[in-house]
C-alpha cells in the first residue's frame, strides 16, 4: 500500500470508486495523517451509520443531507460543515443530489485497501 499520493492530483486521472449504492468517491490526496475524499451522492443514497477511529470534518459543497453525529440528526445543505469524533457514529442520508468534501486524521488506510 503507498504511504502518499502525488503532489499534484487532477480528477479527471483519478479512478472512482463506489462503496455503497448511489455513492461514488475519490481519494483526492492524502499522506500517514490526513486524507482528503470527494464523495458524490445520488439524491437517496445512504451513508450508513458507522464509527471510527479517525476525526472527521466534512464540507458540503451542494445538495442536502440528514446528518447523524451521535444521538443528534440535523438537516444540513452547501456550504454547511460538520466535525465527527474518534469512535463517534456517524451516518448521512441524502435527500437532494449533493457532493461532500471529507478530511480524515489519520488517513483511512481502509480506504486504501484493494
Amino acid at each position: 500500500m503507498k504511504t502518499k499520493s502525488e503532489s499534484f492530483n487532477e480528477a479527471s486521472k483519478i479512478k472512482w470508486e463506489y462503496p455503497a449504492p448511489g455513492i461514488k468517491r475519490q481519494i483526492m490526496g492524502y499522506d500517514g495523517q490526513i486524507m482528503l475524499v470527494k464523495v458524490l451522492f445520488e439524491k437517496g443514497a445512504v451513508g450508513e451509520p458507522h464509527e471510527h477511529y479517525h476525526s472527521q470534518s466534512t464540507y458540503i459543497v451542494s445538495g442536502v443531507f440528514e446528518v447523524l453525529i451521535g444521538k443528534e440528526k440535523k438537516i444540513l445543505k452547501g456550504g454547511d460543515g460538520y466535525s465527527i469524533k474518534p469512535d463517534e457514529w456517524h451516518g448521512a442520508v441524502c435527500l437532494e443530489e449533493g457532493i461532500l468534501i471529507d478530511v480524515f486524521s489519520p488517513m483511512r488506510a481502509d480506504f486504501l485497501e484493494d
